[in-house]
């Protein structure tokens, strides 16, 4: 009897549902008899999925570094899923603020720790031969990865170092964006010229990094926490999930690419240029950019050493080991 009253009370909430759509429900049931039993295979487009992986050469380690890529890009594609939550979110609540965070993170540390996939897990020999025909591709041109930036903080904290002191909030999005600090790695460190690999994505994206950059400006993740009542900025749980985030995105993830980077590209006397011609010894490093998200959460010595005692542990491990 139980049962028969909770299926009545289910067809009633599904008649109130469809009333507006034009078809009675019978219609919506007749559907459901006929529709297919939904399988996993169907539902995640696995067969699709599988068959995205097209290798441009015969070596076998090309298919792993696509499809590590495409990982990556779905990772990504889920720390932009809820920093959209974020940057939509008007209630100022906190628990709600730190368990997003708090997922982002667990994103990027599931992508740290897998980056050895690429660092341990392809033969240099072939890397170096495959490579040749990826030509300008590059994982520069990661359009995702410049999102997660723009909804991260203002576009004034992602103006190349050099010159971050001469522009500020009061300068126009597309001034600010000129300067910004990834272009200088797809740049002809002689000349000055773009490489083809920044036009491209330059011309591809530019219109859509302006678009997102306007809709979030003064509503990025770090102007919410600035939005904040002051008794809430001091919650210590959330700030140290912003500091972990910025770690994670700013330190630990671009210093994978720079160690994987160094395996494959670096020489005694020569080093390789990056696909597309990106200058990865100076662009990776990320005491070289000195990326910060929320740069109100540090000190100005903390500021000033962002990421260096890992470069130094690069290039320097005489130099750690003493200070240890």
């Amino acid at each position: 009897m139980k049962n028969k009253e909770q299926i009545e009370s289910q067809i009633s909430k599904l008649q109130e549902k469809y009333k507006d759509s034009g078809q009675d429900l019978s219609s919506y049931l007749d559907g459901l008899l006929y529709q297919r039993y939904l399988t996993y295979w169907d539902y995640i487009h696995l067969d699709t999925l599988l068959s995205l992986q097209v290798p441009r050469t015969y070596f076998p380690d090309e298919e792993i570094f696509i499809m590590y890529h495409q990982i990556t890009e779905l990772y990504f594609k889920l720390i932009l899923h809820e920093q959209k939550q974020l940057v939509d979110d008007k209630s100022q609540n906190v628990d709600f603020f730190i368990e997003k965070t708090r997922r982002i993170n667990s994103y990027f540390q599931a992508l740290i720790s897998s980056f050895s996939i690429m660092i341990k897990g392809m033969e240099r020999e072939q890397f170096l031969q495959y490579r040749m025909a990826l030509l300008p591709a590059s994982g520069f041109q990661s359009a995702q990865y410049r999102m997660i930036e723009l909804y991260a903080t203002a576009m004034e904290n992602l103006v190349h170092p050099s010159e971050r002191d001469q522009f500020s909030s009061e300068d126009s999005l597309e001034e600010l964006y000129e300067h910004i600090y990834w272009k200088r790695g797809a740049t002809d460190v002689s000349t000055g010229e773009k490489t083809l690999t920044l036009k491209q994505f330059e011309y591809r994206y530019t219109p859509r990094f302006i678009r997102i950059a306007k809709e979030v400006k003064n509503n990025t993740i770090w102007d919410k926490f600035l939005q904040l009542p002051d008794d809430k900025k001091d919650n210590k749980k959330l700030v140290q999930s912003l500091k972990t985030l910025d770690l994670n995105a700013n330190v630990n993830w671009p210093l994978m690419h720079f160690g994987s980077a160094h395996r494959y590209l670096a020489k005694d006397k020569k080093d390789i240029n990056a696909t597309g011609g990106t200058n990865w010894k100076a662009y990776l490093p990320p005491s070289f950019q000195k990326v910060v998200f929320f740069p109100n959460l540090y000190t100005k010595e903390e500021l000033n050493d962002w990421g260096k005692e890992w470069v130094d542990h690069i290039f320097n491990p005489d130099k750690v080991a003493k200070l240890k």
